[in-house]
C-alpha cells in the first residue's frame, strides 16, 4: 500500500520528472476548499494504483515554481506525468472517477 508524499519545488526534478512510472501530481491550499474534498480521492488512488503510479502532494503557495512552469491556474490541479512529460492536466473537484479514468489510460 502506497500514500501519496508532500513535495516541494526543489524536489520536483527528481520526485516527479525523473521518477520511474507515471506520476500524478495534486496541486492544492490550504485555503481551498474543493482541495479538501479532493485529498481522500488523491490518498485512495495512492493506495490503490501505488503499484504502477505514484502520487504527490504539492502546495501551490510556496511552491510557485511548479506551478508557473505547468501553468496550475486554478486548485485542485492534478498534473500526469509519465517518463518526464506532461501528459494529462485538469483543474477542478474532480469525483474518484474521474481521477481513474484521467490516470488509467497511461499505466
Amino acid at each position: 500500500m502506497s500514500t501519496a508524499i508532500t513535495i516541494t519545488d526543489d524536489q520536483f526534478q527528481s520526485e516527479v520528472l525523473q521518477a520511474s512510472k507515471p506520476v500524478l501530481v495534486y496541486f492544492w491550499a490550504s485555503w481551498c476548499g474543493p482541495c479538501r474534498l479532493v485529498s481522500p480521492s488523491i490518498d485512495q488512488i495512492a493506495s490503490e494504483y501505488g503499484d504502477r503510479l505514484k502520487v504527490v502532494k504539492m502546495e501551490v503557495d510556496p511552491n510557485p515554481k511548479a506551478v508557473d512552469k505547468y501553468k496550475v491556474e486554478g486548485v485542485p490541479g492534478l498534473r500526469l506525468f509519465k517518463s518526464g512529460e506532461l501528459i494529462a492536466a485538469d483543474e477542478g473537484a474532480l469525483t474518484k472517477q474521474k481521477l481513474v479514468d484521467m490516470i488509467q489510460p497511461h499505466l
